[in-house]
């Protein structure tokens, strides 16, 4: 079947419109991250387009981090590794110890009224609030609070708590069709508080690292707002530069 490009700008070149015609339709679900896309040859035949410009859209898309092309299997959605970075910021294994896997626990999941700073970066204060506590061997590591909104994902708050697992993104494209294309992160410094401490098993007062952190969607709609809240003598921060 054959597709029109649907663009804004047709002044812009070819390779471009395909580009923002195939980030539509990643958008809206037409594709799941363990699906390949169409081929070269099809997606040019769809778009009455050369194979050299298809592979220059997706080379663009392959870029920006939303693809990635593999040898002799095909073009996928990238799943960036998240929780990876999260986890960047802290020690997550003793010196000369083997290198652990963070466990999660889901605390409560309920219908809030968002914070004004989780308000203002998701566009609306009807959310859905959840908390989880990131453990390394058996050890509180971070305490998540999480917002999404209402309307974006419905029902959330009543999904069994196994059928969740330790990763939320896949299960907010998986149940609600909402892929996260990118994350920014802000790290700050603080107290923690009466329910934080209790959380880690620090002393109310404490100090403890806090990264905020605004989840997108291909749209560029900010879909989730967490601040999650860990020990700050665990905290590390590496820069490489040049």
């Amino acid at each position: 079947m054959a597709h029109s490009l649907t663009v804004s700008d047709d002044r812009l070149p070819a390779y471009l419109r395909l580009r923002d015609d195939i980030a539509r339709r990643i958008a809206a679900g037409e594709w799941r991250p363990d699906e390949a896309l169409p081929s070269d040859n099809r997606l040019a035949a769809e778009h009455a387009l050369s194979v050299g410009t298809v592979r220059k859209a997706l080379q663009q898309l392959s870029d920006e981090g939303l693809l990635e092309r593999r040898q002799g299997a095909g073009t996928f959605l990238r799943k960036p590794a998240f929780d990876a970075t999260l986890f960047r910021f802290f020690q997550v294994h003793e010196h000369g110890a083997e290198k652990s896997i963070p466990s999660s626990q889901l605390i409560s999941r309920e219908l809030a009224i968002a914070p004004e700073h989780a308000a203002d970066a998701l566009g609306t204060a009807e959310v859905i609030r959840i908390e989880r506590l990131r453990c390394l061997s058996k050890q509180p590591l971070l305490f998540e609070e999480i917002y999404i909104p209402q309307a974006r994902f419905p029902g959330f708050e009543a999904i069994p708590a196994e059928d969740i697992g330790p990763l939320l993104y896949p299960v907010y494209f998986e149940r609600f069709g909402v892929f996260v294309a990118r994350a920014e992160d802000e790290v700050s410094f603080g107290a923690a508080d009466r329910t934080i401490a209790a959380r880690l098993g620090l002393t109310e007062g404490d100090a403890v690292a806090r990264i905020e952190r605004t989840a997108f969607a291909m749209t560029g709609e900010a879909i989730e707002w967490r601040v999650a809240s860990g020990r700050a003598d665990r905290f590390r921060y590496r820069s490489r530069i040049g």
